[in-house]
């Protein structure tokens, strides 16, 4: 049987198909509405009786939020968001969302429910004494939701995003600390005698992410014409392994101009990793990592995070954190005038407007020095004003 198709209104469908024999024998017929066009509504009906028919087809109806999260982490999350994302989102749903959430029919999942959902998670600590979640980690859990809902209606197991109609959490961004020229100057003279001044001074200036540092290999820069390609990532999961992947979007992966300052810094480090090697009779390789143990294995990334804020709290710039690295190549860079474009392109932002946001507290000090400047520029003075207007 192709299946029934019928016109409910204008531009809504309900189509009917058959999906098999039940237990008793009897066929069972299953109802879909969309919403279209004609032509759309005989596509989907055709791809319908095209999976029943292969054996594809699963009713939309008796799927659970538990196993369409369950099938999305695995199907989704983890061939397509880095490592250590899929793995966050994999703790919030089998902690919090499933248990709490995982039994409720897919279709029948409404913003209602997910806003009492939050408000439980905010509130369970003030009422039982249990520790509620802060709103920010909450509207992880709303990002989860929403990340994973948007599939299911790509995937066409429900019409609309119930999520899209809920509010999160506000919270409170933590401000960014970042370094001012004579802090970072003050911070790396602190720092110089260290094993970690090389990969410090690297995210520094280039604004590199620590995931993409500590990945990088030495065939990866060119010392010569100064430049870095970015590539791929590294993360360390649960179970300590560690996993390299090709950057999240393909504005991070990119080549990085180096500051000849870091071009001498990266050649010291290189001379000094040969002659550590040496002594191991071993040598260093193109495919060998920049930053490394001395047995050329990676760096732990949550280590290099305390050795940061530890060398931070011991130069007296307390609250700095690693991100904020990233942040003060960043800042900088928009005080000296270099076009947002060029900044957004180092970073790895898929938009400038993303940086112009992340930013937008610098840009105001910018606008009153460009007024001077477009003054200076023309040659014209207050004198000048004064006198023609005498």
């Amino acid at each position: 049987m192709r299946g029934t198709l019928k016109q409910r209104s204008r531009g809504s469908w309900t189509l009917t198909f058959d999906t098999g024999l039940d237990t008793t024998g009897k066929r069972r017929r299953q109802t879909v509405t969309i919403r279209g066009t004609k032509r759309q509504a005989e596509a989907r009906l055709a791809e319908l009786v095209h999976k029943v028919g292969s054996g594809e087809y699963s009713n939309p109806s008796k799927v659970t939020l538990g196993g369409f999260v369950e099938q999305w982490l695995r199907d989704h999350a983890w061939p397509n968001l880095s490592p250590e994302t899929a793995q966050v989102y994999e703790i919030i749903a089998n902690a919090h969302i499933i248990p709490a959430l995982g039994s409720i029919p897919l279709q029948k999942l409404t913003p209602e429910r997910l806003q009492a959902y939050y408000a439980d998670k905010l509130a369970r600590g003030r009422r039982d004494g249990s520790g509620g979640l802060s709103p920010r980690t909450v509207r992880h859990h709303h990002r989860l939701l929403h990340v994973a809902l948007e599939n299911a209606v790509k995937w066409r197991l429900i019409s609309r995003n119930p999520a899209d109609a809920v509010d999160p959490p506000r919270f409170n961004r933590k401000e960014m600390q970042a370094f001012d020229q004579d802090g970072l100057n003050e911070f790396l003279e602190t720092i110089r005698e260290t094993e970690y001044y090389p990969l410090f001074y690297t995210l520094l200036f280039t604004g590199l992410r620590r995931s993409e540092a500590l990945a990088l290999r030495w065939r990866d820069v060119d010392l010569v014409l100064g430049y870095i390609s970015v590539n791929r990532t590294l993360h360390q999961l649960n179970d300590k392994s560690f996993v390299f992947r090709q950057p999240k979007t393909e504005k991070s992966r990119r080549t990085v101009a180096l500051p000849p300052s870091l071009s001498i810094v990266l050649r010291q480090h290189q001379e000094s990793q040969q002659k550590q090697r040496a002594l191991l009779a071993t040598a260093v390789l193109d495919d060998d990592l920049i930053f490394a143990q001395l047995d050329g294995s990676p760096l732990l990334p949550h280590s290099i995070t305390n050795a940061w804020r530890r060398l931070v709290k011991q130069a007296g710039f307390q609250g700095v954190r690693l991100h904020d690295a990233r942040h003060t190549h960043a800042t900088l860079m928009l005080k000296q005038g270099v076009n947002a474009k060029i900044i957004s392109e180092r970073l790895g932002h898929s938009s400038v407007v993303i940086t112009l946001d992340t930013y937008s507290h610098v840009l105001p000090g910018l606008q009153e020095a460009a007024a001077r400047g477009f003054d200076e520029g023309l040659g014209r003075t207050n004198q000048d004003v004064i006198s023609s207007t005498g």
